[in-house]
């Protein structure tokens, strides 16, 4: 499979440019703080632990009781100032996860949504972002908070790769990430002009099943919960759903991008934005995904005595 993948011609590259660093976005901005504390103070001291091509582009998540919120029921209780203030030190974009698909009118003056969006907009420091669904509360915040710039969110599921093609169109979104069975649509993705490749932001370690076809249903059911209406509990039908993630599992998804794919494969592609999910993983899964992703693997022991014995961090 590896050989097949790389056997792309190398004409259909001629306005490729290629990609010497990765950009991450990690995931766990409120939710995983104390990780975050501990693991870029150690990412700035010792980056020969870690691999040099390789940057952390934002971290993003949601505090808890978010109705904007989506993709996930956000669970972290950091004060949003500590939290920017963490980010700002080490020069990271901070993104908030407000990707509810089923937002209405009345939804836009939520009070805690607004001074979230107002705080990350006018905070002194790199620009923040905001991960959107709904075009009603996108046009809402273009017009409200216009320090912002906006991500089109993985939970839109676009599967088909000309509703990709046109969301990269839009002049709205930095940047725009495809549903992750669109990620070894290598040919099609290979032929983008470059400033849409630059778009581009893959999830690179989804565990759903890749058959999956109720995946638009189960963040629908995640956007209910938020906005905290009745509905139908989504119950995921997949193969050993029960199970929950598996890293080793994700590894296995025919969607899934590796380190090595990233080195191989799409920085030559002129692709650099990689997306890691985990928000509702646990710090000990993400502290897995920080070493296969950015980590070096002679290094990956100190980083974990680093995090466990120095810091007495607590990750279960």
């Amino acid at each position: 499979m590896q050989a097949e993948r790389r056997t792309i011609p190398h004409q259909r590259r001629s306005h490729t440019v290629k990609r010497d660093v990765a950009y991450y976005h990690l995931p766990g901005l409120f939710e995983f703080y104390e990780l975050y504390q501990v693991f870029l103070p150690l990412f700035r001291a010792h980056r020969e632990y870690f691999y040099p091509w390789c940057r952390i582009g934002s971290i993003y998540g949601a505090p808890s009781d978010c109705l904007w919120g989506g993709g996930r029921v956000g669970c972290g209780e950091h004060d949003p100032r500590e939290v920017l203030e963490l980010m700002a030190e080490y020069g990271i974009s901070a993104r908030l996860t407000f990707s509810n698909s089923l937002l209405r009118p009345e939804h836009l003056s939520d009070p805690k949504c607004n001074a979230l969006a107002r705080l990350f907009a006018e905070y002194d420091g790199p620009q923040n972002g905001i991960i959107v669904h709904s075009d009603l509360l996108l046009h809402y915040l273009q017009a409200e908070y216009p320090g912002l710039y906006f991500v089109s969110s993985t939970t839109k599921v676009l599967t088909a790769f000309s509703r990709l093609r046109q969301e990269l169109d839009r002049t709205d979104f930095r940047y725009v990430v495809p549903d992750f069975r669109l990620n070894k649509a290598l040919p099609q993705l290979d032929v983008l002009p470059q400033d849409l490749k630059d778009k581009v932001e893959f999830l690179c370690n989804e565990c759903c099943f890749f058959g999956c076809k109720d995946r638009a249903a189960c963040y629908r059911a995640v956007s209910r919960k938020n906005l905290g209406e009745p509905g139908q509990e989504h119950h995921c039908a997949a193969p050993d759903a029960a199970g929950g993630y598996r890293f080793s599992k994700a590894m296995e998804n025919p969607g899934f991008i590796g380190v090595d794919d990233i080195q191989t494969i799409y920085l030559p592609m002129g692709f650099s934005n990689f997306k890691i999910e985990g928000r509702s993983l646990g710090s000990a899964l993400v502290l897995e995904f920080l070493l296969h992703y950015l980590t070096r693997p002679e290094y990956q022991l100190h980083v974990r005595e680093e995090l466990y014995l120095d810091n007495m961090l607590d990750l279960f």
